[in-house]
């Protein structure tokens, strides 16, 4: 096997992720070498862009892609929710890492419940911050920027009461200390594809496809294509106010999603089970109700 190179940003969150991936590739083959390189992307270099406002082009990927198509990298490492809903052509996803707890989680000294009214709380996210406007209406929602450290040292420098992170992240970078509540499903819905890392590499690499095909993590695999396929059915990106989580287990799954329309005057929760064999019409069927919330 070659050497292979991976490309990856150069966050703190991101390195550590690139490191689980070294470490699947080389539990599985002690002999290979990996070399990482560290690529700066568009929403790393222009930290006053609103998130809640970009349309999905590609901000923290599409730098890393250009490398891995031009060949300056032979795969990159992507948590999945940062990727476009399409591959850019000539790459695919050539495996999935075992996903990680999907919840979203408070960072701050109070709970939801302690909080008082006015209190400030950070999110870049519209899925977030619609989902807890709707059962806190009395808090301040503030956009906010930066890599995991920033946002804590901003919150504790007192710009905020308290922010929502993505629990995988807190708990990939050893932050569990700081977590002062775990976020239940039922009160802010995920993103689709959530707390997944993506191994993302050039479609006719058939060496390096094999060699991911053994770190695959089917689950994930199952959950985040349906999450996903349901975002793209919905028109959307990563900065749709859409939450989707799906739990495959055996031949079952259960799936939560929530829906809400961009003015957030709108929205809807579902809670649906289905087997395998009833994937594609649970599919058609969320699609057609969540689009009535456009259709209002």
């Amino acid at each position: 096997m070659r050497k292979l190179i991976v490309g990856t940003r150069g966050s703190k969150l991101a390195l550590a992720q690139t490191e689980l991936l070294c470490q699947a590739l080389s539990n599985i083959m002690p002999e290979i070498e990996l070399e990482t390189k560290i690529i700066k992307t568009r929403g790393d270099r222009f930290l006053e862009l609103s998130l809640s406002n970009q349309p999905d082009k590609g901000l923290f990927t599409r730098e890393i892609e250009a490398q891995l198509l031009d060949g300056a990298i032979d795969m990159a490492v992507h948590s999945l929710k940062d990727l476009p809903v399409a591959c850019v052509p000539g790459t695919m996803i050539g495996a999935y890492l075992e996903r990680a707890k999907t919840e979203d989680v408070l960072i701050g000294k109070q709970t939801l419940e302690e909080l008082p009214e006015g209190a400030v709380i950070g999110t870049s996210s519209k899925r977030r911050a619609f989902q807890l406007s709707e059962k806190y209406p009395h808090f301040i929602i503030k956009e906010i920027r930066g890599n995991v450290e920033t946002r804590i040292a901003k919150m504790e420098a007192g710009e905020y009461d308290a922010i929502l992170m993505a629990r995988a992240g807190m708990e990939r970078l050893g932050l569990t200390g700081k977590i002062k509540q775990i976020i239940p499903v039922s009160l802010i819905v995920p993103a689709p594809g959530q707390a997944a890392i993506a191994i993302h590499i050039r479609n006719n690499d058939s060496e390096l496809q094999m060699l991911l095909e053994k770190i695959d993590h089917k689950t994930t695999r199952y959950e985040v294509e349906f999450e996903r396929e349901l975002l793209q059915s919905l028109g959307g990106g990563c900065a749709m106010p859409l939450g989707c989580v799906c739990r495959h287990t055996g031949e079952k799954n259960e799936v939560e999603v929530y829906y809400a329309s961009e003015d957030a005057s709108r929205s809807v929760y579902r809670k649906v089970k289905f087997d395998d064999s009833e994937r594609e019409a649970a599919m058609k069927k969320l699609v057609m109700e969540l689009k009535t919330v456009e259709a209002r």
